[in-house]
């Protein structure tokens, strides 16, 4: 039987503020054995991106120099230098550092058009071929942090040279 302060409906203030606090003790119990945070960070800590899309971008634009793998084939593996390099430094380079060098004008003076140094350039008869600056590329500047995302999950090897899921 309740005794009868309780049955009167008269608690002591005491039982009140153990009853107001059980939940916050309970809920930080829980918070102490929650792991979600820990799982969140680590996402976070992973590239933004798409690492299927970047598969497609890479395949699209690069994959001609640097190798369906991204190991190197006309141009360096790329593996070892994403490993070590930041998304900020990443896009950077991709896209604005990297360009041709053109070939000397000829003896004339007159400037050489695009048009006119590519093909001696690619045949590797004048001038040098560098890795190009993709700025003005559209498919490349509105994939940059996928193409990102794939090549770090190469050279991070979670994802092999094979096509990822969607």
């Amino acid at each position: 039987m309740l005794p009868a302060h309780v049955r009167a409906g008269r608690s002591a203030p005491w039982r009140l503020a153990f009853l107001a606090v059980v939940p916050w003790l309970v809920s930080c119990t829980v918070q102490i054995q929650n792991r979600q945070p820990s799982q969140e960070w680590a996402e976070q800590a992973r590239p933004a991106g798409s690492v299927y899309l970047g598969w497609r971008v890479f395949h699209d634009k690069c994959a001609d120099c640097h190798g369906a793998a991204a190991t190197g084939a006309k141009a360096p593996d790329l593996l070892p230098r994403v490993r070590v390099m930041g998304p900020r430094q990443f896009v950077g380079l991709v896209l604005t550092r990297y360009d041709w060098m053109r070939p000397p004008p000829p003896a004339g003076g007159e400037a050489v058009t695009p048009e006119e140094w590519v093909d001696p350039v690619t045949q590797r008869k004048a001038g040098a071929m560098l890795m190009p600056a993709w700025q003005g590329e559209p498919q490349v500047t509105a994939h940059i942090m996928d193409l990102y995302a794939y090549l770090s999950a190469r050279a991070a090897g979670t994802q092999g040279p094979d096509r990822p899921a969607p």
